[in-house]
């Protein structure tokens, strides 16, 4: 067999690099509310030993619950005691949810289908862009060079000291613009590989590493992969990796990407004119972006480098950036937004019972993650008895029920984020209004990818997610703030298949329809029976991204 179509069999682990840097934070990093899991009660700020964080606490003072009609109040923090029962998110029965037969199929012979293709000349083949999810890049200390995200153990940053969670939150000051509060943490390229140390002993668990090399393998080169370019003659193309700082709002990144794609369109132009002279079509992209990568992608292709409106109000959608894109393929992208962000936003997260746990306090002053947040219409948090839902981006909801940046139990995380302020209400008040500044951005953002609006003529948008498992899609909320899953809905186990469709027949006040109701107009949609972390390990996942970045007409 050629080596070409011997190599391109392995191609079929091209995203399992994706699924691997999510697997190795899964149960884990910004995870679950999959399965029958619950999530942990934990949501203390001590910074004494794993064993000790992980102690339940309650709260003390009870929060009204939710009357018909009424307005949250703001309730200002009050004491808190110890206790062992309290579980702050749990999940009721699915035992009603339907979970058919798995059935087996031959895998397809890829290196035959696809060898010839990835041999040939194509001179026009799109370069590709490859845009990583949240926690994909790596970032860095610019000023001493240390790793803040994307190593663990040993002399790794640890968020529970007073420099490492200063590093790793982004600043807060009242009354200055997200944009203006910035650090010296710099993104450092995208996780080809975890570097882990546990018990003092170093290991890596391969991230995009796979994703990267094999695009190489592929017929594309890319000069970051480890192994330095690969060059297989003309038969060789560009991908590149746009890394970004994901804590960051996600429209100062879709602005940095415009200025990425000129920079690469600029080298690849230059390539080809060296190569071919002067005989070939205008350069485009191919966009392949995973889970929040695919928001930044859209929000690109819909407005280009512009900024959001200042006054909250839906933009004008330009289509500025699809000149520059053929097409963007989603990969399990929450285009409705996920659950599992507000739970992390909530009460924080813990990687593994070996690594290290972020606090809420510390999650919630990025940006990025209250964009991934649910929209109200599809009333993803309902109260306790009278069932009416609770709007999340309110941030007197956040006050009420003590959540997040609200929780006083975040006062000691607060400390070390805000150590030139003594007064703890003082810092209480800082830190309602960073909170305040992220939900009314999000609210933006949402308002902006939700207007209804097809690509012009050249640029598809495509979507690959997942359909089998039980997907968590509303929680409700008790007078404690506790929040319990009581909904789901087909999908891959974090994002459902409405949020991935962007389907707003799941909207309050939108009849059902047979035909879908989505702003996104979609060229094409491919469903597999796979979990989030298997689904880009899939055959057929394989199958459909070869054909579309190899085969597919134009």
């Amino acid at each position: 067999m050629p080596r070409m179509a011997i190599l391109i069999r392995s191609i079929g682990i091209l995203w399992i690099g994706m699924a691997t840097l999510n697997g190795c934070m899964s149960n884990s990093t910004f995870s679950s509310l999959a399965g029958n899991s619950v999530l942990p009660a934990d949501r203390s700020a001590s910074k004494a030993p794993m064993e000790s964080i992980a102690a339940d606490r309650s709260l003390k003072t009870a929060v009204s619950t939710l009357a018909p009609g009424q307005v949250p109040a703001v309730v200002s923090p009050g004491p808190v005691e110890n206790s062992s029962n309290m579980s702050f998110v749990s999940t009721e029965s699915k035992a009603s949810v339907p979970t058919g037969p798995r059935s087996t199929a031959s895998v397809p012979d890829l290196g035959h289908i696809y060898g010839r293709t990835a041999q040939s000349d194509d001179r026009d083949r799109n370069p590709i862009i490859v845009i990583p999810g949240v926690l994909g890049s790596r970032l860095i200390d610019e000023q001493t060079g240390q790793v803040v995200w994307g190593e663990f153990g040993g002399d790794s940053l640890n968020p529970a000291s007073a420099r490492g969670a200063q590093l790793l939150a982004l600043r807060m000051k009242s009354g200055t613009p997200l944009a203006s509060l910035t650090n010296r943490v710099k993104p450092a390229g995208t996780l080809d590989a975890l570097d882990v140390q546990l018990f003092g002993i170093p290991f890596q668990i391969n991230a995009y590493h796979d994703l990267l090399t094999t695009l190489g393998v592929g017929g594309y080169r890319d000069d970051q992969t480890p192994q330095g370019e690969i060059h297989y003659a003309d038969q060789s193309y560009s991908s590149f990796q746009f890394a970004y700082d994901w804590r960051r709002d996600n429209v100062e990144n879709a602005r940095l990407l415009h200025q990425f794609i000129l920079e690469k369109k600029a080298y690849v132009e230059a390539e080809r004119h060296e190569r071919h002279g002067k005989d070939f079509e205008p350069v485009r992209f191919d966009i392949v972006a995973h889970s929040m990568g695919g928001l930044i992608a859209r929000y690109y292709l819909e407005y280009g480098d512009a900024d959001l409106p200042e006054d909250g109000t839906a933009p004008t959608v330009t289509w500025a950036g699809a000149k520059h894109v053929s097409r963007l393929v989603m990969i399990a992208t929450p285009n409705a937004g996920s659950l599992d962000a507000l739970a992390h936003l909530v009460q924080g997260e813990t990687l593994s019972r070996f690594l290290p746990r972020y606090e809420s306090a510390i999650l919630g002053t990025m940006p990025a993650l209250y964009q991934l947040l649910p929209r109200t219409r599809q009333r993803p948090i309902v109260a306790e008895g009278d069932r009416r839902h609770v709007d999340i981006m309110d941030p007197r909801i956040w006050q009420q029920f003590r959540w997040g940046l609200m929780d006083p139990r975040q006062q000691i995380v607060l400390r070390d984020l805000l150590p030139g302020i003594s007064d703890p209400n003082v810092r209480q008040q800082v830190a309602y209004d960073h909170l305040t500044k992220c939900l009314n951005r999000a609210q933006a953002f949402h308002r902006a990818l939700d207007v209804p609006a097809k690509p012009p003529a050249g640029t598809s948008i495509h979507l690959i997610a997942g359909d089998a498992h039980p997907t968590s899609t509303q929680f409700r909320v008790d007078y404690r703030g506790g929040l319990t899953v009581t909904a789901w809905q087909p999908g891959d186990g974090r994002v459902s298949r409405p949020s991935a469709l962007m389907d707003e027949r799941y909207s309050v006040g939108v009849k059902w329809t047979p035909r879908l109701v989505s702003p996104i107009a979609w060229s094409n949609v491919n469903f597999l029976f796979a979990d989030h972390l298997g689904l880009t390990r899939d055959p057929g996942f394989t199958d459909n991204i070869l054909f579309l970045l190899l085969e597919s007409p134009r």
